[in-house]
């Protein structure tokens, strides 16, 4: 089986595994778990759930613990790319190729919407408790918590798209770009590696060194993410093109040109490589996904 192949069926098991977690469509708010599942079943290639079982299976991790923080993470980036699209903020359309929940649901229910799978989302992680049997897996869970929380609230995920909305307009320099990056997309990366690594029993300087990776892994995907934004379409994104430019945002092409940016990817992809491959044994599929996820052309 190639990696293509591969890929794809671990796909297929992480969207079994986040399906089991979705809110059923029914009672009172019914149309709002409506929504929910719409922007949630869209597609996408599930990556920050992947890499998350990826990882604790490299730190010889079995069992199910990790699947309610798979869904977890998922529902958090989706929740992101809800309020994203919305006219507040980038106002597109699309997403992952068919129209964006608030076009559907309307824009009122588009942020509650968001707002719902932010807040399931740690109900869905907190079944993880559910999972342990042994007072170590418990820590373990506790701190994959304290993790999601970090990198998703002010001083990560949120924090950054808060100082990105901010300079939109503005010419943001390199240091300012490159501290959205890494809160905005890096952050919920960082979460992935480290919280597999966690729940596996890795020891705290391998956890620190997932860490790094993940940053490593989350600037170069933003910044391969600028570079589709100018070379690819909008059938392969599954969204809109120069939406960056439409909405007046400095990316890494913008400021230093697409030669430079495709070293920026080049360096940061091989420097998380060398982390991953570190700890990694010869069958573990988490480099050669980061590798992948860096270095994809869609």
């Amino acid at each position: 089986m190639n990696f293509e192949q591969l890929l794809e069926q671990k796909i297929k098991e992480t969207e079994n595994c986040i399906c089991r977690y979705l809110p059923k469509e029914e009672g009172f708010a019914k149309k709002l778990a409506q929504a929910m599942n719409y922007a949630m079943l869209a597609g996408g290639k599930r990556l920050r759930p992947l890499i998350l079982m990826e990882s604790f299976r490299m730190f010889g991790g079995t069992g199910r613990m990790p699947e309610p923080f798979m869904a977890a993470l998922e529902m958090i980036h989706t929740h992101s790319l809800v309020h994203d699209d919305l006219p507040a903020l980038d106002n597109d359309d699309y997403r992952r190729g068919r129209k964006a929940t608030h076009v559907v649901y309307g824009e009122a229910m588009g942020i509650l919407s968001g707002d719902a799978l932010l807040n399931y989302a740690y109900e869905a992680a907190l079944h993880g408790f559910d999972l342990t049997a042994q007072p170590w897996e418990t820590s373990r869970v506790v701190l994959a918590l304290q993790i999601l929380a970090a990198k998703t609230g002010l001083y990560g995920m949120l924090g950054g798209q808060s100082v990105d909305v901010d300079c939109e307009g503005k010419a943001a320099d390199g240091d300012i770009l490159q501290g959205i990056y890494l809160r905005k997309t890096s952050a919920l990366l960082e979460a992935a590696f480290m919280i597999g690594a966690v729940l596996a029993g890795a020891s705290a300087k391998q956890i620190r060194a997932m860490e790094q990776a993940g940053r490593k892994t989350g600037l170069a995907f933003q910044i391969q993410d600028d570079i589709l934004d100018v070379t690819g379409s909008t059938k392969e994104l599954g969204k809109p093109i120069h939406s960056d430019e439409r909405n007046q945002k400095s990316t890494f092409v913008a400021l230093y040109g697409l030669e430079e940016a495709t070293g920026q990817v080049e360096r940061l992809s091989r420097e998380a490589m060398e982390i991953l491959q570190g700890m990694a044994k010869e069958k573990d599929f988490l480099p050669k996904l980061a590798e992948w996820l860096i270095t994809r052309k869609e």
